[in-house]
């Protein structure tokens, strides 16, 4: 019977909503979706942008979280300790399961820097701070938020990009440490005409996965701000929650596809390739 109450009255808001959002009275303002980052002030010359100022946010909030967790360590672990423990051995059973007992070690780092920071990134969005606060505008009489304070870092191109880039040379270093010159012989293959075309084309691809990985990470963080502008503009009760339920399981499946991919990448610059890298694969991580 409770069940039925709560499904009910769950409905009638979500009618009441769809009545008195923007399409039952249009009581709301268009909302604006900026592709730019917004500049928020200059220091010296250097704008500082609302994604700019977002990625800090994050930075501070996790140091803070994972300060806090391990300040006073303990082998009963209190809640926030035994939390995060949790989080990082998950993490870390992960890397292994794929890179193995060898690599794990050494990868997991920036691995788990990498989803630790683009989920957290994707996650605070969410918060009401992000679309609310900022500085005032005016359009058809009336106020609204011309420039936000804060604005997801992954809406930025800039920051998918830096990501992107630190991935590839993530893979890109192993694989010389791994394979040493030899590592080149995956790309410059001079024995036949098609060996050679094989190798351009190896080369290619690992400078397009710059591009893949910062357009998949960017346009899905995009897509998902208009989505929860536009349904909220729709409509103000319960159907929101829904869409802000799926970005927050959209933040972390792209936190994991982004980490997932550069370890995958990584793995297979580490392994050996055919004939070159069967003395150097084998090198430990130091």
């Amino acid at each position: 019977m409770k069940k039925r109450l709560i499904l009910l009255a769950a409905l009638a808001l979500a009618v009441a909503g769809l009545g008195l959002g923007a399409i039952g009275r249009g009581i709301l303002p268009v909302p604006e979706v900026h592709l730019a980052p917004q500049k928020v002030f200059s220091v010296g010359g250097f704008a500082v942008t609302n994604t700019l100022l977002s990625a800090w946010l994050t930075s501070l909030v996790i140091a803070l979280l994972f300060g806090l967790g391990t300040r006073r360590m303990a082998v009963v672990p209190g809640r926030l300790q035994g939390f995060l423990e949790f989080f990082i051995e998950t993490l870390y059973g992960f890397v292994r399961g794929i890179a193995g007992e060898r690599y794990a070690k050494p990868f997991f780092p920036i691995l788990a820097t990498i989803f630790i920071f683009v989920a957290f990134n994707a996650w605070m969005a969410l918060l009401p701070i992000y679309p609310n606060v900022g500085f005032m505008g005016e359009k058809d009489g009336q106020a609204y938020v011309a420039t936000h304070l804060f604005r997801s870092a992954g809406t930025d191109i800039n920051m998918p990009l830096a990501l992107a880039i630190i991935s590839f040379l993530f893979f890109e270093v192993w694989g010389f440490r791994a394979h040493k010159a030899g590592y080149l012989r995956e790309f410059f293959r001079f024995g036949n005409p098609i060996q050679t075309f094989i190798g351009l084309l190896e080369l290619i691809s690992h400078f397009i996965r710059v591009i893949s990985f910062t357009f998949r990470l960017f346009g899905n963080m995009l897509a998902g701000e208009i989505v929860l502008f536009m349904m909220t503009f729709l409509t103000i009760f319960i159907t929101p929650i829904i869409f802000y339920g799926l970005e927050i399981l959209v933040g972390g499946v792209q936190a994991l596809v982004f980490m997932g991919l550069t370890l995958v990448f990584a793995v297979s610059a580490v392994a050996s390739h055919g004939g070159h890298g069967e003395s150097h694969a084998a090198a430990e991580p130091r």
